[in-house]
């Protein structure tokens, strides 16, 4: 535990038990009719040549903070405000060519927006560092002029899933403030909530005899660059082997794609990923990483707090991703994902229980704030705090208003019917 014992000193490498912490939610907080004062849009973005769909592409307003990513399906909505249907719609990926649509070339539904890939050639790069491990330490001597110097206030969409095996058994949804820090400080970020409702399938949860990860400060906390002892920082970099993985593009900017992993000699979990990193100024553009989760004892000792008598419990997969947008220069946190599937061995039953947890974040909106939070203490969210289920928003359609959410995925869309039937009957309605 010598490693482990260092990092958690020098790197924080304990900050992974706050990704396993509380169930969430539901509060329910009534909503006055809003008049609609928006245009929505959906579509769906896709390879021209596959037809596969692009997940995690970023949706966003030409000249605005306004912004959405796509699901698992490459499927999005945008609600727009009318003021500002002028705009252009922008569509961008790593790797592809971006693409400007006027709004008003767009229909309310059912657009289908190709991109193209990009290939990128050796006359195209001047300079190409030969020393990833150096390359990452200009990474964080660079860190902090790179991002957000000012504090901003953000709107957030949050969605949480369980899955047991197969099957969707609890979803959660919220719409949030942020008040974010500064990257130049290490103070934490405050969430206020402002919308949220709940689904939950009680007679699968086995009335869950642990606690998985969720929250939304558990995706806050994926903002690596505010906190880079989550995976790498610059104390802890002799611990891993770094390497240059490939080149390639997102809008007009080159970037880096560095690979890291722990050093062969280290037995604890450590995580190991890819890095995507703007050539020009050195800024981290993206991150996806997993735990290494070899050492099962070591890795059920970080995320596990508490087990069930009877029973071993073992996280078999850890995995995240953190993007970044810029604007005006520097880059803020747009995009937060992760998921964890835990395996439940009992002592006296011969098959398993599996569970997998999922979380997502996307910044829809922000703006700068000038002087202190707005978000007083009284309104501002407990970390570890467990909701109270809710589940009138899936059955009110306008239960959101103009606010932007992230486009259901057709598996759970079924869940939420077969969950809604099954509550019907639980209650013996």
């Amino acid at each position: 535990m010598k490693y482990l014992q260092n990092i958690s000193k020098s790197s924080g490498l304990n900050i992974y038990f706050i990704l396993l912490t509380v169930f969430l939610f539901s509060l329910y907080i009534p909503v006055s009719a809003q008049s609609r004062s928006y245009h929505e849009y959906r579509g769906k973005v896709i390879d021209e040549n596959s037809g596969s769909p692009l997940i995690f592409a970023t949706i966003s307003i030409a000249g605005t903070n306004i912004a959405t990513v796509t699901n698992a399906d490459g499927e999005f909505v945008l609600k727009v405000p009318k003021n500002k249907s002028d705009k252009d719609l922008l569509i961008s990926y790593i790797g592809y060519k971006s693409k400007n649509i006027p709004l008003s070339e767009l229909n309310t539904k059912k657009n289908k927006i190709k991109l193209e890939l990009l290939s990128v050639s050796l006359a195209e790069i001047n300079v190409f560092p030969n020393d990833a491990k150096l390359l990452m330490q200009a990474v964080f001597t660079r860190r902090r002029e790179n991002y957000m110097q000012y504090p901003t206030l953000m709107t957030a969409f949050y969605r949480e899933t369980i899955k047991k095996r197969h099957t969707y058994v609890s979803l959660t949804e919220a719409v949030l403030q942020i008040y974010k820090q500064p990257y130049k400080n290490m103070l934490p970020d405050q969430v206020k909530l402002l919308k949220a409702r709940k689904k939950v399938d009680y007679s699968k949860l086995d009335t869950l005899v642990f606690k998985l990860m969720g929250g939304p400060y558990n995706a806050l906390v994926l903002d690596i660059m505010k906190s880079p002892q989550l995976i790498i920082s610059y104390e802890s970099m002799d611990y891993y082997d770094f390497a240059f993985d490939n080149i390639t593009r997102i809008n007009d900017k080159l970037l880096y794609v560095i690979s890291f992993k722990q050093k062969p000699d280290i037995n604890e979990p450590f995580p190991y990923g890819k890095l995507y990193i703007d050539s020009e100024s050195l800024a981290v553009t993206k991150a996806i990483f997993n735990i290494n989760t070899d050492n099962k004892e070591e890795v059920s000792k970080l995320f596990i707090k508490k087990k069930p008598a009877g029973a071993k419990v073992y996280v078999t997969n850890a995995s995240y991703m953190v993007s970044y947008r810029e604007s005006d220069g520097a880059w803020y946190f747009g995009h937060a994902q992760g998921e964890m599937t835990v395996k439940v061995k009992w002592d006296k039953k011969f098959f398993n229980t599996v569970y997998t947890s999922q979380f997502e974040l996307a910044v829809t909106d922000w703006e700068k704030v000038e002087g202190k939070s707005p978000i007083r203490p009284k309104e501002r969210m407990k970390r570890n705090i467990i909701m109270r289920d809710q589940d009138t928003g899936f059955i009110d359609k306008n239960f959101w208003g103009a606010y932007n959410v992230i486009e259901p995925e057709k598996p759970i869309e079924n869940a939420i019917k077969k969950i809604q039937k099954n509550l019907k009957k639980l209650n013996g309605k």
